[in-house]
């Protein structure tokens, strides 16, 4: 989950994310928005396509708990949960949601209300607890149980092989996605996980949002791993925000296009799977008809969406990012460039919310942070004035705004070829509040129109405009463990009751979706 938690509104972090094609391209969107398809009747399964997949996500290290069992290796966020300070509410993923115990049930659960498949991750460290070296069987058996209990069910898996928890000892040994080493370490892991569990597996999600761990683990460091250089070091304890960004980035982009080439050369032939990336986007609309900021709003794009998604089509960065970042940006050889290019079977869109983007007219940013958010030159908000661009979730940084989600699948279909895109994420979060009775906490309208609203766009898009969707995981199955923002935000399906052995107890929106799943 991208959860930019609230100590970003300490330095008025929104993310400075930005646009580079001529501005008819992008008032095309600017007009999908404004006619987005918030008036259609009731939705369905049987609205979507035939074969279109429903289910839910999740992610190791905010779910499994059991972190010293069966061999684990520590991971940087078992570090960096621990240290003073760096968690909201001061607590640890040490317990998470226990579901490295109650995985059974816990399938059960989507079983009930109909899911088609379950997106989680792998934990590298439990794979292999000290990154490289010798195979923990402990850890490939645990996955084994949970994939068969999961086909056993109906329940198709979708894996994530990296949702943010790299091995400590990687960190430890060269400074983890810093090295081109990790490349490596990455591919041998990887390969693992394809020879152990490819026999069942059709859907590999190599990294999940890199662009989040880009910017809130190496540019403002209130992410594992916790670097940066912000006001000289004075958040961070080493790191440099102008490059570091840039170089992990890179070095993801070449594990993954690696990683494809080992799967399409070795397994896929006979696995007869495909391999994709998960990519956080928040969709921007310019805060004003200008130039300068239509300009600006796709600069944003092409520095959060475009840095990621473009090398692994077009084979190279975003021109807007060659031309601003200049010498910190790094390069790929000749040979990299073709691995890269094409090495998508599919995209994966964690999307969440809509921001106004506006162009950056001081240099205050620049001068004061000396980071990557300085960039691109233009500034995010989800306020226009004082009026906010939509209702707001619990997390400070979610603005529910349903027709972002039919403009951002539009932008990808003309930029990008129309390539088939499956929503990896989507939800909202209410707070973990104490003082609300559990009948109430249950009773989530909100949730429900959240999730009917962005499908409605969804469908749309689909049926409407021809985006070649292919399926939708809801964050989340369970509430959970969210990151920076610890316990004190919710976005499950399933309420968890923290105070009383993390029993799962259904909300309002768990019957909105059976009914969803099961309606003719």
């Amino acid at each position: 989950m991208n959860n930019n938690s609230t100590k970003l509104m300490i330095l008025e972090r929104v993310p400075l994310i930005i646009f580079k094609e001529p501005l008819p391209f992008l008032f095309l969107y600017l007009t999908i928005s404004s006619n987005a398809a918030s008036c259609r009747g009731e939705i369905s399964r049987a609205s979507f396509p035939k074969g279109f997949t429903f289910g839910t996500a999740s992610s190791a290290f905010q779910y499994e708990g059991a972190v010293k069992e069966g061999n684990r290796g520590a991971t940087v966020w078992d570090t960096f949960s621990h240290r003073f300070g760096k968690i909201l509410d001061f607590s640890n993923a040490d317990v998470a949601v226990d579901q490295y115990h109650r995985y059974v049930d816990d399938v059960h659960l989507m079983t009930d209300m109909g899911m088609d498949a379950y997106r989680f991750s792998i934990a590298w460290s439990r794979i292999f607890p000290n990154g490289s070296g010798e195979i923990n069987r402990a850890g490939v058996d645990h996955y084994n149980k949970l994939i068969n209990a999961l086909l056993a069910q109906g329940i198709e898996p979708y894996i994530t092989l990296f949702h943010w928890d790299l091995p400590q000892a990687l960190e430890d040994k060269y400074v983890g996605w810093l090295d081109r080493r990790i490349i490596k370490d990455f591919a041998d892991y990887a390969e693992t996980c394809f020879r152990e569990f490819g026999d069942r597996v059709k859907h590999w999600i190599t990294f999940n949002e890199p662009h989040t761990v880009a910017i809130q683990g190496y540019d403002i460091g209130i992410q594992a791993p916790g670097r940066c250089s912000t006001l000289d070091h004075i958040f961070c304890k080493a790191g440099n925000s102008s490059t570091e960004p840039y170089i992990f980035a890179h070095n993801v982009l070449l594990s993954h296009a690696t990683v494809a080439d080992i799967y399409r050369k070795k397994y896929k032939k006979t696995q007869e799977g495909k391999v994709g990336l998960a990519f956080d986007v928040v969709w921007f609309e310019p805060g004003t008809n200008s130039t300068d900021d239509i300009e600006a709003a796709q600069r944003a794009q092409d520095f959060q969406l475009g840095w990621f998604i473009e090398p692994l089509i077009f084979g190279t960065y975003p021109s807007s990012m060659v031309s601003r970042v200049g010498g910190r940006l790094p390069k790929f050889s000749k040979s990299e460039t073709a691995l890269l290019k094409n090495s998508l079977d599919f995209v994966g869109i964690n999307h969440y919310t809509t921001y106004y983007a506006y162009k950056n007219s001081t240099n205050i940013n620049e001068d004061l942070f000396h980071n990557t958010q300085a960039d691109p030159g233009t500034v995010t908000s989800p306020f226009k004035g004082l009026t906010a661009i939509g209702d707001k979730a619990n997390s400070f940084w979610l603005y529910i705004v349903p027709s972002g989600m039919r403009s951002l699948m539009n932008y990808i279909r003309t930029k990008y070829g129309n390539p088939p895109v499956i929503i990896t994420e989507n939800g909202m979060d209410d707070p973990n509040d104490s003082l609300i009775p559990l009948k109430h906490a249950l009773k989530d309208e909100k949730r429900i129109k959240y999730h009917n609203d962005y499908l409605t766009n969804l469908l749309a898009s689909i049926t409407d405009d021809g985006c070649n969707v292919k399926g939708y995981f809801a964050w989340s199955l369970l509430d959970n463990w969210e990151w920076e923002a610890g316990y004190t935000s919710r976005f499950g399906l399933y309420f968890v009751d923290y105070k009383d052995k993390l029993k799962r107890y259904p909300k309002d929106s768990v019957g909105w979706f059976k009914k969803f799943l099961t309606s003719a």
